[in-house]
């Protein structure tokens, strides 16, 4: 096992900084994601790392060692990539000794490492088909078996699982979640998808402009996200905003929504002082929004139907709070009627509160 550490890293591309003055340390055996949306800099911070992308500034140290200007071959890290990048005239075999022979490794290692790869990949009866005869999963093992076998501290995947279907996804990330278990290696894994960082992560970073917006547990960003660029990109559907006035009423505090109704927030745990009148944003998750249950120290939001999505195990209700979008997460037999008002309830301290001009939670 082996740490990584990225300080003060600057990379640019024609005078646009991609990535700006960005720190990161993860520690050994740690499972950390880079999280964000396309062109967010998750893929070149990961490159860099790897080797394959020349830094501007700033310096990157594997292992205790800088190795900023080390070629990748010297870091000491296998790499996954989106594409595979698999030889095509080569047997599954072929291409997990390929890079050992290279490196003149010796034969009974070799034959050790890929016996032990394959089995821990269960990718023994491919060993001698070459792939155009295998299926994306069994390529995308197979890639994860060509970095397995260099028997390396530090993995780097970018968006392996990004080319697979649903059912295959969802497959290969226990595949790949076992896999670490099992290695104790650090792993940096690149991924647009939120489920992959929530399922697999130790730590999120979530990316956005080239800087780390948040890095915490995957618990720690979903129930407590530091801004509202994190809360709207992390959750599936994604936070219900609700925009308003702070107002403090005989010492307590209360959100005057814009349509007028005005909602008590006893409970919630403010970071700091609030000023009267001060524009703030309630963020609410589906499943923090209740219409059929009204727990004690709940607040009432006026709620109003709009459609239903069946999602098969529950069902996510849309309508609106005054002008603005919601949506509530209820379970598969609960149903409503078209334009139905509704009471909707929630628990201000399980909720989010913003600042509506920084976007920063308050």
């Amino acid at each position: 096992m082996a740490t990584v550490s990225v300080r003060n890293l600057s990379i640019g591309f024609g005078g646009t900084k991609v990535i700006q003055s960005l720190n990161l340390d993860v520690a050994e055996g740690e499972f950390i994601v880079l999280l964000g949306p396309s062109g967010c800099g998750k893929s070149t911070l990961l490159n860099s790392v790897a080797g394959l992308q020349d830094v501007d500034e700033g310096q990157i140290w594997i292992g205790g060692n800088n190795v900023t200007w080390e070629e990748p071959k010297d870091r000491g890290i296998g790499m996954v990539f989106q594409s595979y990048a698999l030889y095509p005239r080569m047997t599954v075999e072929g291409n997990l000794t390929f890079g050992l022979r290279m490196a003149k490794v010796g034969r009974e290692e070799i034959q050790k490492r890929v016996a032990k790869a394959a089995q821990i990949l269960q990718i023994q009866p491919l060993l001698q088909r070459r792939p155009g005869e295998l299926s994306g999963g069994q390529r995308q093992r197979v890639a994860i078996g060509r970095a397995l076998v260099r028997d390396v501290d530090v993995f780097l995947f970018d968006e392996p699982l990004s080319n697979l279907d649903a059912k295959l996804r969802a497959e290969l990330r226990v595949e790949i979640k076992k896999l670490h278990e099992a290695l104790g290696s650090t792993m940096i894994y690149v991924t647009h998808d939120q489920i992959e960082a929530l399922t697999l992560a130790d730590r999120i970073a979530v990316m956005h402009h080239g800087v780390i917006q948040q890095l915490a547990s995957p618990k720690e960003v979903y129930q407590r996200p530091v801004n509202r660029f994190v809360a709207g990109f992390v959750g599936s559907p994604s936070m219900s905003f609700i925009t308003g006035q702070h107002e403090n009423s005989d010492g307590k505090p209360m959100i005057r929504l814009d349509e007028g109704s005005l909602i008590p927030l006893q409970g919630y745990t403010f970071k700091g002082p609030v000023q009267q009148g001060q524009p703030i944003i309630l963020g609410l998750r589906p499943e923090q929004i209740l219409l059929k249950e009204k727990p004690a120290r709940a607040s009432t939001l006026p709620f109003k139907y709009s459609v239903v999505e069946p999602m098969g195990a529950d069902t996510l209700v849309w309508g609106t709070v005054g002008k603005e979008m919601a949506s509530a997460r209820v379970a598969a037999d609960v149903s409503f009627s078209a334009n139905d008002s509704l009471q909707a309830h929630f628990l201000p301290d399980q909720a989010s509160v913003f600042d509506a001009g920084s976007g920063d939670r308050i």
